[in-house]
């Protein structure tokens, strides 16, 4: 079992940036495959980005590609999404998500994750 707490969201300008954390409990956190989902008002939560259990590999939404950059630390039981060139659009709630898995597998679809976080609120203005 593995317990996700999101944190860094908040209200940025167009343009902005903004660096969000996913802390995990537990010892096993390095066997646990990561990613980033969003959840828009009014629509679908969505796959943003993935990262496998040695951060050798990583997989990103058309969307989000080139500007966030999904990272972990295993030391520090946390997995990281940085956010560059904040538009509007990327408002929403953000969700970390994490299963066991494979040494080099990335997951893109919401129901091959076991485990969430809470969620932390990005907020983006025009």
């Amino acid at each position: 079992q593995v317990q996700l707490v999101e944190s860094g969201g908040g209200l940025v300008q167009a343009g902005g940036s903004l660096r969000l954390s996913c802390a995990a409990s537990g010892r096993t956190f390095s066997s646990y495959a990561m990613g980033w989902f969003r959840q828009a008002p009014g629509k679908e939560r969505e796959f943003v980005a993935g990262i496998s259990r040695n951060g050798g590999s990583t997989y990103y939404a058309d969307s989000v590609k080139g500007r966030f950059t999904i990272s972990r630390d295993n030391a520090k039981n946390t997995v990281y999404l940085q956010m560059a060139s904040l538009k509007p659009e990327d408002t929403a709630v953000y969700y970390c998500a994490g299963r066991e898995a494979g040494w080099g597998s990335v997951y893109q679809y919401r129901a091959q994750y076991n485990y969430w976080g809470q969620g932390t609120q990005v907020t983006v203005s025009s």
